[in-house]
């Protein structure tokens, strides 16, 4: 029985993989992968410029130019892929300068003036809308220009001035241990990693209905049946169906791994070069360190999980496929399973928001929902190693279940090529022994 098994399941796999689709699908995956982190540098190939940068011509009524620029080129080397700026001053007037704005795109004229209230004011034109990083660097450097102002007429040095605008340091003490925000960022990382294994789930679950389908309709199921038992054919679908997905996500690591690796060439070894500074303050807010060791921990059991959550779901897509005369009452009888599937991903998205919720603990021990939920449970500090090994132990009873009363179903609906009196004959099935 174990060499038709396998013979099934070579088989199985080689007609899945030896087809034009599959290379292409692949071809595919690998060219958006590489495309989305490294989006930034194709866009510039083709004349896209994310670089903030622009010619500022200076109309300086408040004789403060060489301030300003000291401050603003100073300022501006501290900001992440921001291209040399060239600041000057421009001896035109105010009509001319607006004409050099309007024929040359990266042009604006910036003109300064005193102001017996506040100093300085100042005012900026543009042929489009200035950028997040240049806006901020112009403010920046002109409340500095202008707090030089401020110390020349007090007569005040650096220090004390900076002891008066000195804040005073807020402790935090926080009573409630959740915090939203953070578990916000938490459920948001975890809702990307576990996306590709709804995708996997979803694609699984389609592959063993169209293949269980395509035997049934074209009558080789008969053929193949006399030769092995409902069971060994059941198991070879299974494995194969199972081995193929999860080689198809070790590839899609690869194709993450090669990104990365092109990411890092382009960069010179500064995969965050590029990146928007809002962004990159984001990041920086992230608990990267603590998710990273408890990751550390998870993974080894989040592949465990990860497997046994596969092969209980091609258990139940092979058990309604054998039910079903054709794919498209196949796909109607999936429904369920789709709708656990997206149960489980949008707890997952939604448990930052109700940390401390006993509904979305107890969906974390439920099978084929704690695949999706419990990874984020886990690095919120929801659930502990005692509850992935519970959540373990009932995914590993339902497969149980599944297999020794799913093959009586198989059995019995393999070779039924009729819609009708078919769930009694499940049920019966399900009570012989």
């Amino acid at each position: 029985m174990n060499k038709k098994m396998w013979f099934l399941t070579k088989f199985s796999l080689k007609k899945k993989i030896k087809t034009k689709w599959f290379l292409i699908a692949n071809l595919l995956f690998l060219l958006i992968i590489v495309g989305l982190v490294n989006v930034d540098y194709i866009i510039k190939l083709f004349g896209g410029d994310f670089n903030e940068t622009a010619n500022i011509m200076i109309i300086d009524n408040a004789n403060v130019f060489s301030e300003f620029k000291n401050n603003y080129l100073m300022a501006s080397k501290y900001v992440n892929d921001y291209g040399d700026v060239d600041i000057t001053l421009y001896n035109g007037s105010y009509n001319e300068g607006i004409k050099e704005v309007e024929e040359e795109k990266h042009k604006i004229l910036l003109v300064i003036d005193q102001d017996n209230d506040n100093y300085l004011k100042a005012k900026v034109v543009s042929q489009e809308s200035l950028g997040t990083i240049t806006t901020t660097l112009l403010n920046t450097t002109l409340s500095t220009v202008r707090s030089g102002l401020v110390l020349t007429e007090y007569n005040i040095t650096r220090e004390q001035f900076n002891n008066i605008q000195g804040s005073v340091e807020l402790e935090k003490v926080v009573l409630e241990e959740s915090n939203l925000e953070d578990n916000m960022m938490v459920s948001t990382i975890m809702q990307i990693i576990t996306l590709p294994l709804f995708m996997l789930i979803m694609f699984l679950i389609q592959m063993i209905g169209a293949e269980v389908n395509e035997e049934k309709s074209t009558k080789s199921m008969e053929i193949i049946l006399s030769n092995v038992s409902p069971k060994t054919h059941f198991m070879s679908k299974v494995i194969a169906a199972n081995g193929f997905v999860l080689m198809q996500g070790l590839l899609l690591v690869i194709y993450v791994v090669i990104a990365v690796i092109i990411r890092f060439a382009l960069t010179g070894g500064d995969i965050l070069n590029g990146v928007d500074s809002e962004i990159l303050s984001l990041i920086d807010a992230l608990p990267v360190g603590s998710i990273m060791d408890t990751l550390g921990v998870l993974i080894p059991i989040l592949i465990v999980m990860l497997i046994l959550t596969f092969i209980a779901y091609s258990l139940l897509a092979g058990i309604l496929a054998s039910m079903t005369t054709n794919l498209e009452d196949f796909q109607q009888l999936q429904t369920p399973i789709v709708v656990i599937s997206l149960v489980g991903y949008y707890l997952a998205m939604m448990a930052g928001m109700f940390k401390g919720s006993i509904f979305i603990k107890i969906m974390g021990y439920i099978p084929l929902i704690s695949s999706m939920l419990m990874p984020t449970l886990f690095v919120m500090g929801e659930f502990t190693i005692v509850d992935l090994c519970i959540s373990i132990l009932l995914l590993l009873a339902i497969i149980y279940v599944l297999v020794k009363y799913g093959l009586r179903i198989y059995k019995v609906g393999i070779l039924n090529y009729s819609g009708s009196g078919l769930w009694k004959k499940m049920f019966k099935a399900i009570k012989e022994k």
